[in-house]
């Protein structure tokens, strides 16, 4: 039996613990709990866990001794301060990302992991992916020749989420730069096989989400719910993503705002590599439907690979022969397949069988890399991406 300790269990690390570690090990059983939602998490363990015993602290958790893995999995703003407790510990590490949100409490987690025994696994399904791994192979196998230039995008159709939930508060989140694209600049940096150095981005902030509607403001108590396209009447008729029950307002002050802190409707971002190599991504966070796409083109002289994770395709263009090639992923799991990957590394790291594909590092460098495009973002000006020195 596989006996983990929790921080933070959410509805996030309950999904991962009952869909997927348990799919790589049915064995693995919640012992410990440090959340102070006991009610809540009780109503969300599976029976087996029942018999979990909640601790006030990590240290506590850890003394009381049995445990064979951690896993952390609390609001943003508590990645790196419990991950820096973690790291005093000989015991595997789940680490959802952003792994910090702020350039202390990433330098002081680069710190803390300089001398440790913890290995860990950082949430960052996307680069383990079979499709990007696949994508990989290709370039690494000389598809594209010398990889010059990438093109990434995310158009994300579950975006309002973004401004009706608790991901709007930037205070736990640090915005959309280290809440989303620290995966797609963690997924870019493994394709193109180099850390990104310099970064130049840009931000479309109160466009569309953000507003002047009262603090508070939920769609059954607003008199524009016949008429608005975000109320849960109109979401379901129109077949738009989101949830389709009742919900914080998206046009409200509590959003934030334009002046002090409002997530960004779309932003781009400009990324040159250690290599040499430079590409643009860009994540647009209101699309709808069929709108939805994910995925890369890397370019070389000899080639182009290309792949988008909603249609599970992967292209791949000769430049210098009449030869064009698409490869077609199965299956509809979580995070494209990469979760099962994690689970499979995590699962390996706590029996002495696997190693880390997503270790600190990873977490880290995608940290400096979403906080220079922030700052970038703010002034306007190129920013050097901060490196690791682990």
């Amino acid at each position: 039996m596989i006996n983990l300790g929790v921080i933070g269990y959410g509805s996030r690390m309950h999904g991962l613990v009952s869909t997927v570690f348990r799919r790589v090990d049915a064995d693995v059983r919640v012992v410990g709990i440090v959340d102070p939602d006991e009610a809540g998490v009780r109503a969300r363990l599976e029976p087996r866990d029942q018999d979990a015993v909640f601790h006030e602290s990590l240290d506590e958790m850890v003394r009381a001794g049995g445990l064979d893995g951690l896993a952390i999995g609390t609001r943003c703003n508590l990645h790196a301060p419990y991950a820096i407790q973690a790291a005093e510990y000989d015991l595997p590490l789940y680490l959802e990302k952003p792994v910090a949100i702020s350039m202390q409490q990433a330098t002081d987690l680069e710190r803390a992991f300089r001398k440790t025994a913890c290995s860990v696994v950082v949430s960052f399904p996307l680069r383990v992916s079979p499709l990007c791994v696949l994508a990989r192979q290709y370039i690494e196998e000389g598809a594209v020749g010398s990889a010059v230039h990438v093109t990434a995008v995310n158009y994300v159709p579950y975006g309002t989420v973004y401004w009706e939930a608790p991901y709007r508060n930037w205070e736990i989140t640090g915005g959309l730069f280290l809440q989303k694209a620290t995966h797609d600049l963690d997924y870019l940096m493994y394709l193109m096989g180099s850390p990104i150095v310099r970064v130049a981005a840009m931000a479309a902030r109160g466009h569309v989400f953000g507003g002047t509607k009262a603090s508070g403001l939920i769609c059954s108590e607003c008199d524009e719910q016949e008429t608005c396209l975000e109320s849960p009447q109109n979401r379901q008729r129109n077949g738009s993503t989101g949830v389709y029950q009742d919900h914080p307002c998206v046009f409200s002050v509590d959003c934030g705002s334009v002046a002090t802190h409002l997530n960004a409707d779309a932003s781009s971002t400009l990324v040159e590599f250690g290599s040499g190599a430079h590409g643009a991504y860009t994540q647009v966070c209101y699309a709808r439907r069929d709108a939805a796409t994910r995925g890369a083109t890397v370019s070389g002289y000899l080639g182009t690979v290309t792949f988008d994770w909603y249609t599970n395709e992967l292209r791949r263009v000769r430049h210098h022969a009449p030869y064009s090639a698409t490869e077609r992923a199965s299956g509809n799991m979580s995070h494209f397949g990469g979760d099962l990957e994690l689970a499979r590394d995590f699962i390996g790291l706590i029996k002495g069988t696997a190693t880390s594909r997503t270790p600190i590092e990873t977490g880290l460098r995608s940290v400096y890399a979403c906080l220079a495009a922030s700052e970038s973002a703010d002034n306007g000006t190129f920013v050097p991406v901060r490196q690791v020195s682990l």
